[in-house]
C-alpha cells in the first residue's frame, strides 16, 4: 500500500524556482495553457476541493504529488490569488492566446478604414479591461460605478489614441502602417491597465512579510506591480504584431493571397497565434509574480509602522498581478 502524500509540500508557491527566469517560465507555461479554459465546472470544483483540503491538512485517498501540483495549477489558473474568486472566463490568461490571437488578427487586417479601426480597437479594448479587472491585485471590492467609470475612461482613451496613431497611415508607407496597430495597442496598455487598476494606485494593495503576514496597503507597490505589468503586456503583445506584417507584406503580392484574397485574415490569426502560444508565458515571466521591494521605498509612515511593528522586516511582498 503506498505511503500517504505528505502535507508539508509548499503549495502556496510555484512548483519551479521564481528566482530564475526558466523557473518562471516554466510556470506560466503551465499558467497560461490554454487547454484550461476547456476545463469543466466539475474539474474546477475538484482541483478546488483537493487544494483547499490539503491547505486545511487533509490529503485525498490516493493523491500523488504530481495530481497536487496538476490541481494547483488548475485552480491557480481559475480562482484569483488574493479573493480566492473564480475568474470570469475569458480574463483568465489560459484565454490570452485564443482571444488575443482572434481579436489582434482582425486589429492587423482590418486597419484601413476608421470604423473597422473603432470596432476593432474598442473590442480589444474592452477585452483588456476584462483581463485588467480579473488579474487585479488585492482583494479590497470595486463598485459598479468605480468599474464602470475606469471601463469608459480606458476604452475611451485608449480607442481616442488608436484611431489618432490610425490617421498618420495616409502619410506613410503600407509596411510602416501596418505597424500602427501594434503602436496604439502600446500606447493605449499604459491607458488601460492604470485606470482599470486606479483603485490600486489611489489605495494601495496589501504586502506581506516573507511569511505572508499582512503589514498594510501601500501605492507604491502599487505603482512598481502596474508599472510591471505595462512592459510585460507591451512586450507580450510584440512579437504578434511585429512580425507578422513583414510576413504579410511579402505573402500579399503573391499569386496565392492575390486568388484568394479572404485567406488573408485566418493567415494572420493563425500567425499571430503561433507568436502568442510563446510569446505570452515568455513575458509574464519577465518579473516575478509575488513581486517585492525594499521597505525604504514604501511610503514614510508606512516605513515608520513596519519599523515600530515588525524591526526585522527589510522587504515587503505583493502580487503584481498579470
Amino acid at each position: 500500500m503506498a505511503a500517504e502524500l505528505s502535507t508539508s509540500i509548499n503549495i502556496k508557491e510555484p512548483r519551479w524556482d521564481q528566482s530564475t527566469f526558466v523557473g518562471r517560465a516554466k510556470h506560466f507555461f503551465t499558467v497560461t495553457d490554454p487547454r484550461n479554459i476547456l476545463l469543466t465546472n466539475e474539474q474546477l470544483a475538484h482541483a478546488h476541493k483537493i487544494i483547499t483540503e490539503y491547505r486545511q491538512g487533509i490529503v485525498s485517498p490516493g493523491l500523488t504529488e504530481d495530481e497536487l501540483w496538476k490541481a494547483k495549477y488548475i485552480f491557480d489558473s481559475a480562482f484569483h490569488p488574493d479573493t480566492g474568486e473564480k475568474m470570469i472566463l475569458i480574463g483568465r490568461m489560459s484565454a490570452q492566446v485564443p482571444m488575443n490571437m482572434t481579436i489582434t488578427g482582425c486589429m492587423m487586417t482590418f486597419y484601413k478604414t476608421t470604423p473597422a479601426v473603432l470596432l476593432w480597437q474598442w473590442i480589444n479594448q474592452s477585452f483588456n479591461a476584462i483581463v485588467n479587472y480579473t488579474n487585479r491585485s488585492g482583494d479590497a471590492p470595486i463598485t459598479v460605478s468605480q468599474l464602470g467609470t475606469a471601463y469608459v475612461s480606458a476604452t475611451t482613451g485608449a480607442v481616442a489614441t488608436a484611431l489618432g496613431l490610425n490617421a498618420l497611415t495616409k502619410h506613410i508607407s503600407p509596411l510602416i502602417g501596418r505597424f500602427v496597430p501594434f503602436a496604439a495597442v502600446a500606447a493605449a496598455n499604459c491607458i488601460n491597465i492604470p485606470l482599470m487598476r486606479q483603485r490600486e494606485l489611489q489605495h494601495g494593495i496589501p504586502i506581506t512579510d516573507e511569511n505572508d503576514n499582512r503589514l498594510g496597503e501601500s501605492t507604491k507597490a502599487a505603482q512598481q506591480a502596474i508599472s510591471q505589468v505595462v512592459v510585460s503586456r507591451i512586450l507580450m503583445a510584440s512579437p504578434g504584431m511585429a512580425i507578422p506584417p513583414f510576413l504579410m507584406n511579402h505573402l500579399e503580392k503573391k499569386a496565392f493571397l492575390r486568388k484568394f484574397p479572404w485567406m488573408s485574415a485566418p493567415i494572420q490569426v493563425s500567425l499571430v497565434g503561433f507568436c502568442l502560444v510563446f510569446a505570452t508565458p515568455l513575458c509574464c515571466a519577465l518579473f516575478p509574480q509575488k513581486s517585492s521591494m525594499s521597505v525604504s521605498r514604501l511610503e514614510p509612515e508606512l516605513q515608520e509602522k513596519i519599523r515600530a511593528n515588525h524591526p526585522g522586516v527589510e522587504r515587503v511582498y505583493f502580487n503584481k498581478g498579470l
